[in-house]
């Protein structure tokens, strides 16, 4: 007999949105989660909220000209696909920016969300016309973050539960999923111990009992790697060199990856393990809540990038341009961190932090906190890592600022104070005129042709070395272990595919363990503003599709 009629696997943003479609159809599911349940919503609440749109109103209104065919265009360009396996994958991507250009909008403002009105430009790329990068705008950020983009889904289930259509059952991990024959027909697995730690922190993962769930349809909602190290490791690409000795972790420890070899054993196919988005802005948390807690910057595109031996990156890997073309660079220098040099001028108007917590005025949708960021100086979690974040170094001195980095690498001085300064003065001549050499002064220029970026995103170019606008400010980078590119093969349908290219009858997978769609619908690398979206868009895929085939 069974238990319910849809098991959900998970209980984040990809699978709350698929419990959502279900109870709205009149399902019975049941959710279990490994984690308390005071870490409802899992990795998507500790999000900067931000969503990939096309041909936005908020775009509009900032004299941004975006359409489906160049959104298409920059996608399929920056996904790169090139693989017999892609054919899924490149499937979801032509389906997810049409929704990303369609209905997505309305269908998010009709449950609930609100958008903030200047739209970021996530990943500029910087190279030709055809190849990676955003053309134009598109990082809407949601008004209330991630805990914003949950809200009105975590708000239908639970009303749904008061109905008699949900139940919860946290602190319940799954070991198996359960075949009858040719059809998954529920899971089994191990009962943990309460926790009551707060939300993120580590739980306990001693035993108390076991379970075993039946149900018609078994939807995989648990996540990517980003959480273990040793996984990501394994599944390092060659094409972004050796993996990084030192990485800090930009999720939960709950993030493990433990499903995917699961719903492999179930017959499921993982495919593209080698594509993942890692960050290389990470910096050390001074106030951690999971193990090796990373914060991501968020620069805008002035800071000066400097390797571990104060070479200057090259064109065009300035911040904010290309992710993984910048890791693959700094992988290729025999160290796993680079340098940021800016000045208080650019900190103050150009930081952001990734994270919800990390963003208490638009988290807590604040006009008048988010009008204070504008006018008031260093934002206030800015300035805290300033003052407590190990990763910062501020003097007023370049030649003590210098001092300071190369004890905070430690071992050999690495940094040259003579080669720092000629690479700085290079770079403030070229502001004498309007002409440059220089392309990233180039760039800041064109960007701050961007409404947007001159309101609120871009400081004023200006000359680091100029005393008026300091103190100089050096920041350590570190390798912010993220995303899985890669995941679970599935249709349009969210069905999870086995080695023959045939769906498992009753098995679905949606988010990041899907690698968002399909095994993979980002290719090689994402556009920004794309992961949250493509959980919307898978949970709401399979669970249109899981309750269209209950009887």
């Amino acid at each position: 007999m069974a238990d319910a009629d849809v098991i959900i696997v998970g209980a984040g943003l990809a699978g709350l949105v698929a419990a959502a479609e279900l109870t709205d159809a009149g399902r019975n599911i049941i959710i279990v989660d490994q984690e308390p349940e005071q870490s409802l919503g899992g990795q998507a609440f500790w999000s900067f909220g931000g969503l990939f749109l096309v041909d936005s109103p908020e775009q509009r209104r900032m004299r941004i000209r975006d359409s489906h065919d160049l959104a298409l265009e920059d996608w399929m360009g920056t996904a790169a696909f090139d693989r017999p396996e892609d054919f899924w994958p490149r499937q979801w991507a032509e389906a997810y920016v049409g929704f990303a250009a369609g209905e997505k909008r309305s269908w998010l403002i009709e449950r609930g969300l609100k958008f903030f009105p200047v739209v970021g430009w996530a990943e500029r790329g910087g190279g030709n016309a055809v190849g990676h990068g955003n053309s134009v705008p598109r990082f809407h950020i949601t008004w209330g973050t991630g805990p914003g983009v949950l809200e009105p889904f975590v708000q239908r289930v639970r009303e749904a539960q008061k109905r008699g259509l949900v139940e919860f059952r946290f602190r319940h991990r799954v070991n198996e999923i359960i075949r009858t024959g040719d059809t998954v027909t529920g899971v089994r697995g191990d009962v943990l111990e309460a926790s009551s730690v707060e939300r993120g922190r580590k739980s306990s993962r001693a035993v108390t009992g076991d379970f075993e769930l039946h149900a018609q349809a078994v939807i995989v909602a648990s996540g990517g790697i980003g959480g273990n190290h040793e996984l990501v490791r394994k599944n390092w690409p060659e094409r972004l060199g050796a993996p990084p000795k030192r990485m800090i972790t930009g999720v939960p420890d709950h993030v493990d990856g433990r499903m995917l070899a699961i719903t492999e054993a179930a017959g499921g196919r993982v495919i593209n393990r080698d594509r993942m988005w890692h960050y290389v802005e990470g910096i050390k948390n001074w106030s951690p809540i999971w193990s090796g807690h990373a914060i991501r910057i968020l620069p805008g595109p002035s800071s000066l990038w400097l390797d571990a031996r104060g070479n200057r990156l090259p064109v065009p890997l300035y911040p904010g341009f290309d992710t993984l073309g910048t890791l693959s660079h700094i992988m290729g220098t025999g160290f796993d961190y680079s340098w940021f040099i800016l000045t208080r001028k650019i900190i103050q108007k150009e930081f952001a932090l990734s994270g919800s917590e990390q963003n208490p005025d638009l988290t807590g949708k604040s006009w008048r906190q988010v009008l204070g960021r504008a006018t008031s100086g260093i934002p206030g979690p800015v300035k805290a890592f300033m003052e407590k974040g190990e990763d910062f170094v501020v003097e007023a001195d370049l030649a003590k600022l210098v001092k300071r980095m190369n004890a905070l690498a430690g071992g050999e001085p690495l940094l040259d104070v003579a080669q720092v300064e000629r690479e700085i003065r290079a770079r403030d001549r070229q502001l004498d005129n309007p002409f440059s050499k220089d392309a990233q002064i180039t760039a800041l220029r064109g960007a701050r042709a961007y409404l947007g970026d001159r309101l609120i995103r871009t400081a004023k170019p200006h000359k680091m070395l100029d005393p008026a606008n300091g103190p100089l400010i050096a920041v350590r980078l570190n390798i912010l272990t993220r995303k899985t590119l890669g995941g679970l093969e599935t249709d349009l349908d969210s069905r999870v595919l086995d080695a023959a290219g045939q769906p498992v009858p009753g098995l679905y997978a949606v988010g990041e363990v899907a690698g968002f769609g399909g095994g993979g619908m980002h290719g090689y690398a994402a556009l920004e503003g794309t992961f949250l979206g493509g959980c919307i868009f898978s949970g709401r895929s399979a669970g249109r599709a899981a309750a269209a085939t209950i009887a």
